[in-house]
């Protein structure tokens, strides 16, 4: 199973995949808000989405896992 892990810590501003979604690198699968910017977060590999661990407005730390990929 691969991860996609949060490169920042923020609040989850929108969520851009949904379980079953492909995804290939380099595609954003959240955007975070931090101090007023909103980042995303794209995945580093390709594959399915399995799971996604957090939702809209949720606070997450850099490293945590946002979404799991097939």
């Amino acid at each position: 199973m691969k991860t996609v892990a949060s490169n920042m810590a923020g609040t989850v501003f929108k969520i851009l995949v949904a379980p079953g979604r492909e995804v290939k690198a380099g595609d954003d699968v959240v955007i975070l808000e931090s101090m007023k910017m909103e980042v995303p977060v794209a995945t580093e590999v390709s594959g399915t989405v399995a799971k996604v661990r957090v939702g809209e407005g949720d606070f997450v730390n850099e490293g945590d896992i946002i979404a799991e990929l097939d």
